[in-house]
């Protein structure tokens, strides 16, 4: 019989084929982000990273991004819970511009109720309200020029109305009427106003981003001096044209504001699941070489601060500024949800950032600037605004009633100069 071979020197004692042993004999396991309180719970809000209004430094806008990481892992308040602005942050910004600011806060609620409304009754298929996020959108177009171009996500309805934007073809594109300024090829609420510098919204969660970083390029490249805005949410943030809009405005110094809103919650996930509880979303700007800053999203003053040192930084041949807008979805995420099947019921009303309108309220009563009185008017006046100008839309049509747009401008805006095919097409199709 063959002899055994001898085993190896300083090999381990069992089979050929057994491995080293293992040195880990702890079963792995992932970590699965949960929201602070789920329906039935208390709101619980010990996680949020808050700073006191006026602790935050406001560096140069020449400053170089590594100098700034600190203002991601902060947050830029201006407004105390008196209503006195405090800090390095405050704007120099006139009475009239804060009241026109609330006007156009308030004017938004109220197209958001009222349109809301107007979808439970059948008038249209859906919805998204903004409430709680108004002083975004109002604060940071006021900070810009008219010219600077804004590529929205839906949530911003607020720049429409500070620009001026006709309420009624808003409507009519809810409702997608006859005088749908889109023709009835868009999904309610994807408005798009070119005569007011604001870009087409798309349904493809954050293609804008990129949109506003190459339309920021081509400002630069043909020697302009008008530059681009964009907003995104929390979840979006996790799309791969995030990260690329990022990876350019850093590298060609875009003249280009990012905006990510972060209302703690994408439909029905935590923000968590996009990344914000390992760090702020306004960090991500640190890899890229970006400056970030992290702002309270519900004070009227510091969003409008923030946008202004951004907007100057931009027009300086500075570049990009990511900017985290720290805010909470008060409402539902459309009218297809039901946030009661998530989240705690009583998270809205007790978010310790408050709401924007009373909060810039109570500033304009502190400095003498308003009063109650005033507010209680304007309210009447402009929910009587928001219900005429609804009853104008609504005598064109609404959703299954009256006069929607004629099939045959299918073939209209498809090329600038529409060729035999098209002209067949109309034809055979009766137009």
């Amino acid at each position: 019989m063959p002899t055994p071979a001898k085993k190896a020197k300083g090999s381990t004692s069992g089979s050929a084929n057994e491995g080293p042993k293992r040195r880990n004999s702890v079963p792995l396991r992932l970590k699965v982000p949960e929201p602070p309180a789920r329906p039935g719970e208390a709101p619980n809000f010990d996680n949020l990273m808050l700073s006191d209004a006026g602790a935050v430094r406001r560096p140069d806008t020449d400053t170089a991004p590594g100098e700034m990481r600190d203002l991601c892992y902060s947050l830029i308040r201006v407004l105390d819970d008196d209503g006195v602005a405090q800090g390095p942050w405050a704007p120099t910004v006139s009475p009239d511009v804060l009241r026109t600011g609330l006007r156009a806060m308030m004017l938004t609620r109220a197209y958001d109720d009222r349109m809301a409304r107007a979808q439970r009754h059948g008038k249209t298929t859906f919805y998204m309200k903004c409430t709680g996020e108004e002083a975004i959108a109002v604060a940071q177009v006021l900070a810009l020029d008219p010219e600077d171009m804004c590529f929205p996500t839906y949530r911003q309805q607020g720049l429409y109305i500070t620009r001026n934007y006709p309420m009624i073809d808003m409507m009519n594109q809810v409702y997608s009427n006859a005088k749908d300024p889109l023709k009835g090829r868009q999904m309610p609420i994807m408005y798009s106003a070119r005569s007011h510098n604001i870009f087409s919204i798309a349904g493809n969660l954050g293609v804008q981003f990129m949109h506003a970083v190459g339309w920021a390029m081509g400002s630069a490249l043909s020697g302009d001096t008008k530059i681009a805005t964009s907003w995104i949410g929390d979840g979006s943030t996790a799309e791969g044209d995030f990260h690329a809009a990022l990876t350019f405005a850093a590298v060609y110094h875009a003249p280009v504001i990012l905006n990510i809103v972060n209302n703690q919650w994408a439909i029905s996930s935590y923000q968590g699941i996009a990344g914000g509880d390992e760090a702020p979303f306004a960090a991500r700007g640190i890899g890229y070489g970006v400056p970030a800053l992290r702002v309270d999203g519900n004070d009227f003053l510091a969003v409008y601060a923030a946008t202004q040192w951004a907007a100057d930084r931009a027009r300086s041949n500075l570049g990009a500024t990511l900017i985290e807008l720290f805010t909470y979805r008060a409402d539902s995420h459309s009218t297809s949800d039901d946030p009661s099947k998530y989240r705690s019921s009583e998270e809205g009303a007790k978010w310790p950032l408050g709401d924007p309108i009373e909060r810039l309220k109570a500033h304009l009563i502190k400095i003498g600037e308003w009063t109650e009185e005033q507010h209680e008017t304007l309210q009447a006046e402009l929910v009587a605004e928001v219900r005429d100008t609804q009853r104008k839309a609504e005598a064109i049509g609404t959703h299954g009633t009256g006069e929607g747009p004629s099939p045959k401008l299918m073939f209209d805006d498809v090329y600038k100069e529409p060729d035999w095919r098209l002209h067949r097409q109309r034809q055979e199709a009766g137009y």
